[in-house]
């Protein structure tokens, strides 16, 4: 599937899709350089052939991936566009209620890439999330902890608002358990992915240079960017 879709709202409610998984976020608008409004249309053409091109380029080898490394898998990637403006830089992972991968982004992380190889990066990066079956374990690791929470506070003697709470929590726990080992994953695969693609996944991956480096912090969701740009340099020297 090689058509873009632009949708004037991604909703996570309407669309009835799971929780997203690796976001990656980048500098607000806010920060961006005011444009004149000719510089700002000539700035949004180049952006969306841009996405185009990466698009009909990276896709495919995706799925290709896809159906190589997990054959019983939906590989059949759907790319779409949330067009709501003043939306923060973002794109996530996630399927539809009949399971078929989506990868989603902003209009914003679009505009905000520096070049091709980033955004086929990025892409690369999401895509190996749902090879990899991140959203799926993710889930399986917050039901895991919302079971084990909520069960310890029940046997405390609890009331059923305290045990709903210890529920969400343990939930809330559990997904961020290995968040960080899938970002790794998922960088590592969207290496290969960007590399096979034609694009320079190093380069690409400078990306991580200008957003929050979130550092090692405990149950953080991402590692510290020092060590995603480790193991980009590290899988690209070995292709």
């Amino acid at each position: 599937m090689r058509w873009l879709l632009l949708l004037a709202c991604v909703a996570l409610a309407a669309c009835d899709v799971p929780m997203p998984q690796g976001q990656v976020q980048t500098r607000p608008q806010s920060a961006l350089p005011q444009l004149s409004q000719q510089d700002a249309r000539t700035r949004a053409n180049i952006a969306a052939r841009q996405f185009v091109t990466v698009v009909q380029t990276v896709e495919p080898v995706a799925e290709r991936e896809c159906r190589r490394m997990a054959p019983g898998a939906n590989c059949d990637f759907q790319i779409v566009v949330d067009d709501r403006p003043g939306q923060p830089p973002n794109a996530f992972q996630t399927v539809d209620r009949n399971g078929r991968p989506i990868l989603a982004f902003n209009l914003a992380l679009i505009a905000s890439v520096e070049n091709a190889d980033e955004l086929a990066f990025v892409m690369g990066h999401e895509a190996a999330h749902h090879v990899l079956g991140h959203l799926g374990r993710t889930q399986q690791n917050a039901a895991v902890g919302a079971v084990i929470l909520s069960g310890l506070v029940a046997l405390g003697g609890a009331d059923a608002a305290a045990v709903q709470s210890a529920e969400q929590i343990g939930a809330s726990l559990g997904a961020r358990t290995y968040s960080k080992d899938f970002e790794l994953e998922a960088d590592q695969l969207g290496t290969i992915i960007t590399a096979r693609a034609g694009y320079n996944p190093v380069r690409g991956a400078q990306f991580f240079n200008r957003i929050p480096d979130p550092g090692n912090r405990f149950l953080g969701t991402h590692p510290p960017n020092a060590a995603r740009m480790e193991i980009v340099r590290r899988t690209a020297a070995g292709l």
